[in-house]
């Protein structure tokens, strides 16, 4: 019974809610298709033909700078390697930052390393979260069972 109070004990010290996501970029033809339920016949078939011409437009490219904020914690791909970082400043075309667990060290990336797709940011995952609350109930009942048989 020791052994597996240490393993339920070690599992959860080892799990996080956290999870480094891939932000999605707002998808403009998804908007136009909302604002075009809402407006008139008339004027649906004008923004129709505007959104046709909007998705044969070429994706904006991501401006990385705009995306790795100051103090956050991101996933990034450099060449190739994944490195998991705070971001400390921008100098100019350069990015500082640290790693997560060693905020002595200092690692400088260019942003044209930068793999602009693969940035993730660390944030709360509200599925897992959900899972690890009911393992939780689900083992205090499982103890509680246990005590009172």
């Amino acid at each position: 019974m020791r052994k597996n109070f240490y393993l339920i004990i070690l599992s959860c010290s080892l799990i996080s809610c956290y999870t480094y996501q891939v932000k999605k970029p707002a998808d403009p033809a998804v908007d136009n298709k909302q604002e075009s339920k809402n407006n008139s016949a008339g004027k649906v078939k004008n923004q129709a033909s505007e959104s046709q011409n909007m998705n044969a437009q070429p994706p904006v490219p991501v401006n990385v700078q705009q995306k790795l904020a100051p103090n956050k914690n991101f996933k990034i791909d450099v060449d190739g390697r994944s490195y998991k970082i705070i971001v400390d400043r921008w100098e100019r075309d350069s990015l500082i930052a640290h790693p997560v667990h060693n905020p002595k060290g200092v690692l400088k990336f260019h942003k044209n390393q930068i793999n602009a797709e693969r940035i993730a940011e660390k944030r709360f995952s509200q599925p897992i979260a959900d899972i690890i609350t009911i393992a939780v109930y689900a083992g205090a009942g499982v103890g509680i069972w246990y005590l009172l048989r």
